[in-house]
């Protein structure tokens, strides 16, 4: 799988970007905030519809946008892909009150409608996730490791969004359900609603729920097995890695168990949810451990550590996407080199050569070795513009 060709307009820094992409090694180099990361966070937009740095899709809209009639962002790809090829476009255009705002119009009142086209045919974005497969890997991949079990989840849930519908779905369904039930619970316990009309969405809430764990369940034990063989590589052989997926709603396995339990534990807990007024039970609550030798790396593994893993991790990664799909993902490195140590760098130079197209970003080449560039198309990034070094 790779992009072919990749147009911007008005997104981020770039007002106005056609960039022809080659297959393999491709080093996109500048000084910081030239729009190196920019030029990422859009190929990984086109793959998942929505951007991984920001809250809204408005704050990717170029400043200037505003004073355009009508004022818009568009992203384009052209992408070859093993299932066949095809045509990406996301437009986010700024309306207030269904229509285009005045220049004096404040920032803060507008929305931003979002259309998303897939061969030039509209699509929903339940429908374009994973059209485009790809893999990020940054310097925040360490807070996998050290961070808040909310990026865990999130975390999991692309790579499954990626390669399963159904999964998009049921996550969908279920984080509405849950909103709803909350609101349900609240009401019961200021004794405007009764519980038993906590029925319908409990059924609701373990349906999709089940499957969300059935799922979760399937890809750790995947990633855990290819992460242990990177692991044993980077660190010589010398640690033992282990990725532990702990549901919220217990160790059952089977789906017919794993919903089974889900439905007994949530009745179990339904005083204790009325009286704070909020689901304490399902898969919103799962976490991931991280360990080496047996020791919790979330709590004491020093940032060599972490960074190892996240990097084991992020590898494992690119390789389950590979075998679901059949295609290689396109791969985005956004400038960690500088955060690896020697025989780190390496080894990740080594194992993204199999892959049909890298996207790389980096403020330093030299990192790289006269060897690794002689094989890759080197660009340059200044203020929004690209051009061949």
């Amino acid at each position: 799988m790779r992009i072919t060709r990749l147009s911007l307009t008005n997104f981020r820094n770039y007002r106005s970007l056609e960039l022809t992409l080659p297959p393999h090694l491709v080093v996109i180099q500048g000084e910081n905030a030239q729009g190196k990361t920019n030029l990422l966070e859009a190929v990984h937009m086109l793959a998942t519809t929505r951007s991984h740095r920001a809250s809204s899709d408005r704050d990717v809209v170029h400043h200037l946008a505003l004073h355009e009639s009508p004022p818009f962002s568009r992203l384009f790809a052209e992408v070859q892909r093993v299932a066949g090829d095809i045509k990406i476009e996301i437009v986010l255009r700024l309306e207030i009150m269904g229509q285009p705002p005045e220049e004096s119009t404040a920032p803060t009142s507008l929305v931003v409608r979002k259309r998303i086209r897939v061969n030039d045919v509209a699509r929903r974005a339940i429908d374009a996730v994973g059209q485009l497969k790809v893999v990020m890997f940054s310097a925040q991949d360490i807070d996998l490791i050290s961070g808040s079990p909310v990026l865990c989840r999130r975390y999991i849930d692309l790579i499954n969004c990626q390669t399963d519908p159904r999964y998009l779905r049921c996550l969908q369904r279920y984080h509405r359900v849950l909103l709803q039930r909350n609101h349900l619970l609240r009401l019961v316990q200021e004794r405007r609603a009764q519980s038993e009309q906590l029925e319908f969405w409990d059924r609701e809430l373990v349906e999709n729920g089940s499957y969300i764990v059935m799922r979760r369940r399937q890809l750790v034990t995947e990633l855990d097995k290819l992460a242990r063989e990177v692991h044993q590589e980077l660190s010589g052989g010398a640690e033992s890695q282990e990725l532990v997926y702990a549901p919220n709603t217990g160790d059952a396995r089977s789906s017919a168990d794993i919903e089974a339990h889900f439905g007994k534990v949530l009745h179990q807990n339904r005083a204790r949810e009325i009286a704070q007024g909020v689901t304490l039970v399902g898969p919103h609550r799962d976490t991931l451990r991280f360990r080496v030798n047996g020791t919790d790396m979330s709590k004491y593994g020093s940032r060599g550590q972490q960074q190892t893993l996240a990097l084991s991790l992020k590898l494992a990664e690119a390789k389950y996407i590979y075998g679901q799909a059949g295609d290689a993902p396109v791969l985005l490195l956004d400038d960690i080199f500088s955060e690896l140590d020697r025989s780190r760098r390496q080894h990740l130079l080594d194992a993204i050569l199999p892959f049909q197209q890298v996207l790389i970003a980096a403020v330093d080449v030299d990192y790289f070795g006269s060897s690794f560039l002689s094989e890759a198309t080197q660009l340059r990034v200044k203020e929004g513009t690209i051009e061949p070094v």
